[in-house]
């Protein structure tokens, strides 16, 4: 009963790496180093600034070909209209898989308040991308002949779009996304729970702080929900601002948890374990600049590593509209 279990656990996840591994454009903690357009395409050109982002991403120092991450996004108003674009490039390598992709975008803001110095914006993006698979299998057969591997670098590009929307009313916002709505076959046609990659997104958040102060406080919440393999997770936030003569100081906390769990082996005896991160991170605002760090570490009884994730964030903002918005709304002002 015990060896029947085992197998089915090395099963499961064997085949959540596989899936992560050609999912796209993998969802961490970074939106929240003022980059939600990184996963949601309505925030392309809803700030007051075009912004750029650049992000890179190192799991389990030392070890060899260990995941990391690395992004580029930007994203602007066109001219002074209600429209606006962005694009997403990135690089996402796991072990023998690895992936490429870009996406452009598409978005519109619509103004329900008299003028845009009170915040009331309802808007709504659509990403296009091109996401390139690899596996290389070119060192597995050290061992001898296996008729299922080819003993090559097999690639496949695959198409996918996301949308969604968003909504700021004064220091609230809504976002609710569905990403990669296509099926991807990947190099692995013929497993069948990789082809649906569909990813449902939603977060709300709202900033508080007295008037007049230099403090202000924002908590969030991120739920998603995989389609493929019916996973859910969630992610609680609070993060801390304090503005100053050049800009903004500010940090704050994430906790990511599952809602679904996975058996092991403790000695003779079955346990079982959910999925969770702890993320502090830290930002600081220094006039159109923005530099970040996050740091992750997953806090399970049965780990790979107990090194955690590194992840750095550098941003530029530019072509700023004079006139910001009256809200403590740090995502689009």
């Amino acid at each position: 009963m015990n060896f029947k279990k085992l197998y089915l656990i090395v099963l499961v996840v064997f085949s959540t790496q596989f899936v992560n591994s050609q999912e796209g454009l993998p969802i961490y903690t970074d939106y929240l180093t003022d980059n939600y357009y990184l996963i949601h395409p309505s925030m392309a050109g809803a700030a007051n600034c075009a912004k750029l982002r650049v992000t890179g991403r190192q799991q389990w120092f030392g070890q060899d070909d260990a995941p990391q991450l690395a992004t580029v996004s930007v994203n602007s108003r066109i001219g002074e209209t209600q429209s606006a674009i962005g694009g997403i490039f990135f690089t996402d390598k796991n072990g023998f898989h690895s992936q490429n992709g870009a996406y452009v975008t598409y978005a519109h803001h619509l103004m329900f308040s008299r003028s845009e110095v009170d915040l009331n914006q309802l808007s709504f993006g659509l990403s296009v991308g091109m996401i390139q698979y690899k596996l290389d299998e070119t060192s597995f057969l050290a061992e001898g002949f296996d008729p299922i591997i080819a003993g090559i670098e097999q690639s496949s590009t695959n198409f996918n779009i996301d949308f969604g929307f968003s909504y700021h009313l004064y220091n609230f916002y809504a976002h609710a996304t569905v990403k990669n709505v296509l099926n991807n076959e990947g190099i692995n046609n013929d497993i069948e729970v990789t082809s649906n990659l569909r990813r449902y997104l939603l977060s709300v958040g709202s900033v508080f702080g007295k008037f007049g102060s230099e403090w202000s406080y924002e908590p969030s919440v991120l739920f998603q929900y995989k389609d493929g393999t019916k996973e859910a997770s969630f992610d609680l936030n609070a993060k801390v601002y304090k503005e100053m003569d050049f800009g903004k100081v500010w940090g704050g906390l994430s906790y990511r948890r599952s809602l679904d769990g996975a058996e092991y082996l403790d000695g003779t005896t079955v346990s079982d374990q959910k999925l969770q991160y702890i993320s502090p991170l830290l930002g600081i605002n220094y006039n159109d600049f923005m530099f970040a760090y996050t740091y992750a570490y997953q806090a399970n009884s049965v780990v790979f590593n107990n090194g955690g994730f590194h992840q750095v964030t550098l941003g530029y903002n530019f072509n700023c509209r004079k006139e910001k918005y009256h809200c403590l709304c740090p995502a689009v002002n």
